[in-house]
This record gives C-alpha cells, sequence and structure tokens, in this order.
C-alpha cells in the first residue's frame, strides 16, 4: 500500500493526534484496497503507456526540482509518467534532509495534462476511475511533503496540469504564462483533486468560475484571486528556475528539521480539526524543543537580533 508522506513524516516524530487521524483515514492515503484500489493493477496498466519521464534533481542545499519531461506532447502526462511521478514522491518523501521542492515543465512549458493516447484506451469508466485514484493518492502526497513546494508555471499549465500546480503549497508564474482548467472543454470536471484544492485556494466562487467557464488565467488574474504568490518578472538576472530558487530560499533557510516542523504545523491546521490539530502542534514542538537549532540559538541569544 501507498503510503502518504504525512504519515511518513509525522508518525516519525510524533504519535499523537495526527497519527489516530491518519489510522481513522486509511494510513494516511484517500484510497487503499478498501475502496477497491490496487496499486499494482493499476501501475501495470499505466505502464502500458509510455513515453516522456519525471526527472528528479535533489539538491545539497535541500532543495529538489521536479521536471515534466515530454516537450513533444507539451508535457502532458502519459501513463509511465504518472508512475514515474508516484516514484518521485516515494523519493522525496524519504529525504531527510529536504525542505523545499520546486514542480516546473521542461521547454519553457508546464504541464498540458494527460496524454489523449492514453486517455483514450483508458476511456472505460472503471480505468478511468483506477487512474483518477492513483493520481489523487499520488497529488495528495505530494502536497504532504514535509518541504515547501512551489509550482514554477511557464507557459501553460492545462487541465490536469493546472491540478498539478494546487497540489504545491504556491505558484509562481512566469509572464505570458496560462494556467486553465479546461476540463469542460473534454465533458469532464478535474479528476486528480484539483477541484477540491482550488476551492482550498481561491474559494469556492472563484473556483466555480474558472472551472465553469474554463477561464485563461494570466498571472494578473492569478495574483487578484490568490491562485499565484507572485510573478517572476523578466528582468531579473538569472532563469525562472534560478529565480524561482531565490524566491524558495526566503522561506527554506534553517535547518532541515525546523523547516519540516513548520510545514506538519501547517498541515495539521490545514487537515484536521482544531482540537486535534493543536494537539499535533504540541507533539510536532516536542520534536525540536531542544534540538540542535532550538539550543544553537539559544546559546547565540539571537531571537531579538
Amino acid at each position: 500500500m501507498v503510503l502518504c508522506a504525512v504519515r511518513q513524516h509525522l508518525l516519525r516524530g510524533s504519535r499523537g493526534a495526527w497519527a489516530r487521524f491518519l489510522q481513522r483515514q486509511s494510513r494516511g492515503c484517500v484510497y487503499s484496497s478498501v475502496h477497491g484500489f490496487q496499486l499494482e493493477e493499476i501501475r501495470e496498466k499505466l505502464q502500458a503507456f509510455p513515453g516522456g519521464s519525471i526527472e528528479l534533481l535533489k539538491q545539497e542545499s535541500g532543495l529538489a526540482v521536479l521536471t515534466i519531461n515530454y516537450p513533444s506532447r507539451m508535457n502532458a502526462f502519459s501513463g509511465s509518467m504518472m508512475v514515474d511521478l508516484e516514484e518521485r514522491v516515494s523519493q522525496l518523501e524519504g529525504w531527510t534532509d529536504g525542505k523545499g521542492l520546486i514542480v516546473q515543465g521542461a521547454s519553457g512549458t508546464f504541464c498540458s495534462g494527460s496524454d489523449l493516447n492514453a486517455v483514450r484506451a483508458l476511456s472505460d469508466p472503471q480505468d478511468g476511475m483506477k487512474m483518477c485514484m492513483f493520481m489523487q493518492n499520488t497529488l495528495t502526497r505530494l502536497l504532504r511533503l514535509p518541504m515547501i513546494s512551489v509550482a514554477l508555471v511557464e507557459g501553460r499549465a492545462l487541465g490536469g496540469g493546472a491540478e498539478l500546480t494546487t497540489a504545491c503549497d504556491f505558484r509562481l508564474m512566469a509572464p505570458g504564462s496560462v494556467i486553465q482548467f479546461v476540463h469542460k472543454h473534454m465533458g469532464l470536471v478535474p479528476g486528480w483533486g484539483g477541484a477540491a484544492r482550488l476551492v482550498r485556494i481561491v474559494g469556492s466562487q472563484n473556483a466555480l468560475k474558472l472551472l465553469g467557464g474554463a477561464v485563461k488565467v494570466d498571472p494578473e488574474v492569478a495574483l487578484q484571486i490568490g491562485l499565484a504568490e507572485e510573478v517572476l518578472q523578466g528582468e531579473g538576472t538569472g532563469t525562472p528556475l534560478q529565480r524561482a530558487e531565490n524566491w524558495l530560499s526566503v522561506y527554506t533557510k534553517g535547518p532541515a528539521p525546523v523547516i519540516q516542523a513548520v510545514k506538519k504545523v501547517v498541515l495539521s491546521g490545514r487537515e484536521l480539526p482544531l482540537s486535534e490539530a493543536l494537539r499535533t502542534e504540541k507533539d510536532v514542538f516536542g520534536t525540536v524543543w531542544g534540538g540542535p537549532a532550538n539550543m544553537q540559538a539559544l546559546a547565540s541569544k539571537s531571537k531579538h537580533r
């Protein structure tokens, strides 16, 4: 069974409210065998549709870059790329030094959703729902990683690509980029969890407009409705990726255990009832209180500098 990042990392340091919550939620995953989800079965089906790759580069700084690489298809997800993504998320879940993650597309565009060849081959409703469960599990694990994540949107993020942006903590957009939930034009609604996450990011009314109108969201509109955190202006030095790394480094400066603890308490506040979130915050607090970073800060009396 796939174990969600939130379970692997939070349970490593705390056994309180979050552990109880995860036990009630099928060990932290959205779907398990209880829901008819068989991981190996869907992996085998998806692997039958090859093409492209998902590349992961971990840096000594604690930042990682995840690249969606299928330029000939505007970085659309083939079946094998969906499996690749799940494997890369597993690698990130086990990265004890990780603090931040940037998700980007290759060759100047983000992602155009699902490769239509795979979509046509999986047109049976049961196969489609299995793919849906697989991607919801994977993107939920991505969002719950104990590191701060950013979607670097260049070019177009369409359909499933737009959904992928919502599985990151922040979205940075390059000038001229577009996020568009085009599902309506395909006779569909989001199926990778994008609608549920979008409501939490921009509110239900804005989400209805974006989904019902298949609105092309440019950087200016994205800033206005809270979908994007910042526009990476072209006059800055370095590539968009370098500017995204500089932006993210502001929030990931410091020891990995502390940055991971920050993400954990925010996750608990977002996903748990208040009383349980408070108990989880206490448990996570206990993992860093008296730790190396805390003791060093006390010794240097750096709080009021």
